[in-house]
């Protein structure tokens, strides 16, 4: 039996057709985008992160071989300033087309690509130890009222759904209003957040083992910060998974 393209399809490839849109990784106009604001072309580029890692922090090795005779060999970084998290993840690089991805999704209000960056991120799911909780980074009020939504909530209720894990909200709270860390100097990023979190009814997280969820490692001082103001409120160890990792 001949399969025959919906109506609406033949709808959004005749918008396409009308009024342009580039993709926006390689600017090529869209004719079909199963993801939006994508070719199929760039976004079948999106490729983990792969190779040996370090096993604190997650930070690939250079080499394809540094964990073979040494396999909990920390990086430099973890060795001489060892982070309030127990473990962290970050499933690809912070390049093209994830890059352009992010924005989106978090300065340009384009929640749609919710559903898409969670499919992406399912099936390449580290093996997770026992959790209690899933908890997103936090934003602060006055940024959360600019841009209406939590990017990385997003992604931590889509993931609770997924493995099944409770979401945690208003316990981690940031009570400091910080220039967003992808904009800074990497000696900026270790001072920006300082201080910047707290924890409301520390009762709530006793003894927890929590699953921090953002959008993009940096530095990881988000996310060490944030364990470490979890962690003095009296918290089980503290893992981080994020999205996407600067390389």
């Amino acid at each position: 039996m001949p399969s025959f393209a919906s109506p609406s399809s033949f709808l959004h490839k005749a918008l396409h057709l009308l009024f342009p849109t580039p993709c926006a990784s390689c600017s090529v106009p869209l004719w079909d985008d199963p993801v939006p604001f994508f070719c199929q072309a760039c976004w079948a580029t999106l490729l983990p992160i792969s190779g040996p890692c370090c096993p604190h922090c997650g930070g690939p090795f250079a080499s394809p071989v540094a964990l073979q005779h040494s396999p909990a060999h920390e990086c430099g970084v973890c060795r001489t300033h060892p982070p309030a998290f127990t473990q962290t993840w970050s499933l690809f690089p912070y390049q093209s087309p994830l890059k352009e991805a992010i924005t989106l999704f978090k300065y340009r209000g384009k929640r749609s690509l919710t559903k898409h960056l969670l499919q992406a991120m399912v099936p390449i799911l580290p093996i997770l130890p026992a959790l209690d909780v899933i908890i997103p980074v936090p934003l602060h009020p006055h940024r959360l009222r600019e841009r209406e939504y939590n990017q990385s909530l997003l992604l931590a209720h889509g993931l609770s759904q997924h493995l099944q894990i409770p979401l945690l909200l208003s316990c981690l709270l940031r009570i400091r209003s910080t220039v967003p860390q992808t904009f800074l100097s990497k000696r900026e990023r270790l001072t920006n957040l300082r201080r910047a979190f707290a924890v409301h009814e520390a009762s709530r997280i006793t003894g927890t083992r929590i699953l921090l969820i953002d959008d993009v490692f940096t530095t990881g001082t988000t996310l060490h910060e944030c364990a470490k103001a979890l962690r003095t409120a009296g918290s089980g160890p503290i893992y981080g998974l994020t999205l996407a990792r600067m390389l």
